[in-house]
This record gives structure tokens, C-alpha cells and sequence, in this order.
């Protein structure tokens, strides 16, 4: 994948960089639910790719909490592909080892999208107590970390219940002027300020059911806009 460069950035684990050029893949060259194929363009990050980062992420993770229990703060709806993938690769690598991580997840969601921009405004739905990480060593899961202003939010709420440590994991880490790369611990991708959906991430509530992670097209933004 000739897009793909990989590089290391001082106190930044290891990231896949994709270059602002590249377009994807073509869209017959794997497979996706039908109804979508005027919705989108390309196929930005094949299925196969994501596991086999996360795998790797897992292995970064791992050796970074030693004996510590990880208590996984899993960010809704985007990230719970991701965290889901994340979490098993962990189980899998503690039983093939004499390392094994006790994981929990807890489930908190957030809302700062509306079509394809970021508000101001950051929405905590459902719990806002987060009393049980006190203490914990937390592992924030997020699907893709853009200006940082709703990691940085979360981060500031979560800090206020005195966890003895907190590391953020995101799948994706977008290339902006002002991008939160330092907020993110663990980088799966680092892509262009590009509208991706698939892999859980959506567009109002759409294409969530797709595998990959694909690029929106301008029929798709229009199709589903509210």
C-alpha cells in the first residue's frame, strides 16, 4: 500500500501515516453492503488492515500496563468496533503469554457531530458518574480523534475522579493544523482531514454495518443530511 508510511514522532508509539494523495481502493475490489454503492467513493482502510493494527496496538498496550488491571472506558457509538477488537486481541495475547491484563468496559457516549462538522458543544449521554475508575489505571477507546476538543473534554471529566492513570487508544488520528496527536497514546492511522464512515463510525446513524473504512461521497452526504 504505497499510501501507507509508517514513522515514529518522539513519546508517539509507532503510527501508519496515510498520505493527504491517497484516494483508496477501488470499490470492486472488495466487498460491502450493496445499497451504499453510490454513497461512497473508496475504500479508504480495508477490514483486514484495521485488525491487524489493533492487534498491534494491543501488543503496545500490553506491554505498557505490565501488571496493572486496565479498566477500558469504551467512547459510544463509534468506538465499539474498535474497542471490541481491541479487548479481545488483549485476552488473546495474555493466554498465549505468562502476562495476562484483567480487562473491564465501561460504556460512555458522546455527541459533538452534526452532519459532517464538529460543534462546540460536547453531550455526555448516559453515565456521567465515573466514580468506579478511582484509583484505576483507565484506557480511553475512541474511534477517531480530529481537533481534540471533545477528547480534551472527556479527559478533563474523567481526571476530576482521580484514576491512578489514563491512556487514550484511537483507531484513527486525523492530520489538522491544530491535531490532538498528543492526547492519543496509541495511533492506529493517521489520515487526512477526510470524512470517513464504516467500522462503526457513521454518518447521522449510516454506515455503521459497513466493514472497512470507506470514504463518504458527496451523494452520501446529501442522501442522509438532516
Amino acid at each position: 500500500m504505497s499510501a501507507l508510511l509508517q514513522m515514529d514522532n518522539a513519546g508517539i508509539k509507532r503510527r501508519i501515516v496515510i498520505k493527504d494523495d491517497w484516494p483508496g481502493y477501488s470499490l470492486d475490489l472488495f466487498t460491502y453492503p450493496e445499497h451504499y454503492h453510490d454513497d461512497i467513493e473508496s475504500i479508504y482502510i480495508p477490514h483486514g488492515v484495521i485488525m491487524n493494527r489493533t492487534e498491534r496496538l494491543a501488543h503496545y498496550i500490553m506491554d505498557d500496563f505490565r501488571d496493572d488491571n486496565i479498566m477500558v472506558l469504551c467512547v459510544l457509538k463509534g468506538g465499539y468496533k474498535f474497542c471490541a477488537d481491541l479487548v479481545e486481541f488483549i485476552k488473546i495475547l495474555g493466554r498465549n503469554s505468562n502476562k495476562y491484563l484483567e480487562t473491564r468496559v465501561e460504556f460512555i457516549r458522546l455527541k459533538s457531530y452534526l452532519n459532517d462538522q464538529s460543534t462546540e458543544d460536547l453531550h455526555i449521554i448516559g453515565c456521567r458518574d465515573l466514580s468506579f475508575l478511582r484509583g484505576k489505571s483507565v484506557l480511553i477507546v475512541e474511534a477517531i480523534v480530529d481537533t481534540g476538543k471533545t477528547m480534551k473534554a472527556l479527559l478533563k471529566h474523567v481526571e476530576t475522579f482521580e484514576p491512578k492513570m489514563v491512556k487514550v487508544a484511537g483507531l484513527l488520528v486525523k492530520r489538522l493544523a491544530n491535531m490532538a496527536e498528543s492526547l492519543t497514546d496509541y495511533v492506529g492511522f493517521e489520515i487526512p482531514n477526510r470524512f470517513v464512515v464504516g467500522y462503526a463510525l457513521d454518518y447521522n446513524e449510516y454506515f455503521r454495518d459497513l466493514n472497512h473504512i470507506c470514504v463518504l461521497s458527496r451523494t452520501g452526504k446529501m442522501k442522509y443530511k438532516i
